[in-house]
């Protein structure tokens, strides 16, 4: 049975090079249908019936960007069979944000941490058991360009795609919200699959244009408004909030920084020149510095030579005795020497 599995991640994660490990050189390029967004394709090494799509780098599932609606309309349209979404190590927080969304749109997701000889090198750690428990996700530790952890990635995405078992979002929004989107989901279209109710139902809070442009549900405003109301704040940035609060408290757990202890040059030079006592004194004698620079030494010599040698003595004279001789008039002659040259120089 032939199987889909869309690469989904934000720009610079290393998902175009996981894309071209996975696939070699078995792979097509062209462009999403309407549009000049680049799109790849290519089949699993030692799957000929396993398609790899490569989307458009990408921060989030809302349609702000033009590579954000085509990876948004293939994810919801074309309902591919799994999703591995790449995160890069090093910038954990902000990669996790396009998780929370890929999570509720009822396609099973597998999460590659990327660039973790990186992670390692820098000397932080990734609980990634505790991390795939809040996410209720699998997580693989890879490398993509040194090829690190990619055939065990690669195993479990198809085993996931064939199995299609949904990851549940562990995501859960204050008390508020949870009602409204119960509430939003319960007047929804027959239309909407059951796993792609909590999408449509959180993106009609947001009020996303594209889709309400899709379908419309009864007294959808009203309740929006009221939890808005409640909460002070509009829903997009509501839904957006809660999910930064979210990823907060599960890196809290999982994601532990190595502490720098070493002081840098400049941390030395910042720590002297902002000194509550020193930092007046120090700014009076670099401004003193600057102005006896600037005028009485090196501007100084510079002015006169300027003005007396190189606008008087190299170019007024010559230029003078040159226009004299081939006859121009006096006044023309004064006015270029002295007026235009003499005045640069001035």
């Amino acid at each position: 049975m032939p199987l889909k599995i869309a690469l989904a991640g934000n720009p610079n994660s290393g998902k175009t090079t996981l894309f071209n490990v996975l696939t070699g050189s078995n792979q097509t390029v062209g462009n999403w249908p309407g549009v000049t967004v680049e799109k790849k394709e290519g089949k699993l090494k030692g799957h000929k019936d396993v398609t790899i799509v490569d989307l458009p780098g990408i921060y989030s599932l809302s349609p702000y960007t033009l590579e954000e609606v085509v990876s948004r309309n293939y994810l919801i349209g074309e309902k591919p069979d799994a999703i591995i979404n790449i995160i890069d190590g090093s910038n954990l927080e902000r990669n996790l944000y396009l998780t929370t969304q890929l999570i509720e749109i009822g396609i099973p997701v597998i999460i590659a941490i990327n660039m973790m000889d990186i992670v390692n090198k820098n000397g932080d750690k990734i609980n990634t058991e505790k991390l795939s428990k809040a996410l209720g996700c699998e997580i693989f530790e890879i490398s993509a360009i040194k090829k690190m952890g990619i055939s065990e990635l690669a195993d479990k995405a198809v085993k996931t795609a064939q199995n299609h078992r949904i990851n549940p979002s562990r995501l859960v929004f204050q008390t508020e919200i949870e009602e409204a989107l119960k509430d939003i989901g319960s007047k929804l279209p027959g239309g909407v699959s059951e796993e792609q109710k909590r999408w449509y139902a959180v993106k009609l809070f947001e009020r996303d244009a594209k889709v309400l442009e899709q379908m419309t549900a009864a007294d959808v405003e009203e309740v929006i408004a009221a939890v808005e109301d409640a909460l002070d704040d509009d829903s997009e940035s509501i839904i957006t909030n809660a999910r930064y609060n979210f990823i907060s408290s599960i890196i809290k757990g999982s994601y532990i920084k190595k502490s720098s202890s070493k002081i840098t040059t400049s941390d030395k030079i910042d720590k002297v020149v902002t000194n509550r006592w020193l930092a007046l004194p120090i700014f009076a004698v670099i401004m003193t510095m600057v102005y006896y620079i600037a005028i009485t030494t090196i501007g100084d010599l510079l002015t006169g030579f300027t003005n007396d040698t190189l606008f008087g003595e190299w170019i007024s004279e010559p230029l003078a005795g040159w226009m004299e001789g081939i006859g121009t008039a006096g006044w023309l002659t004064g006015l270029v020497v002295d007026g235009i040259v003499g005045g640069v120089g001035a």
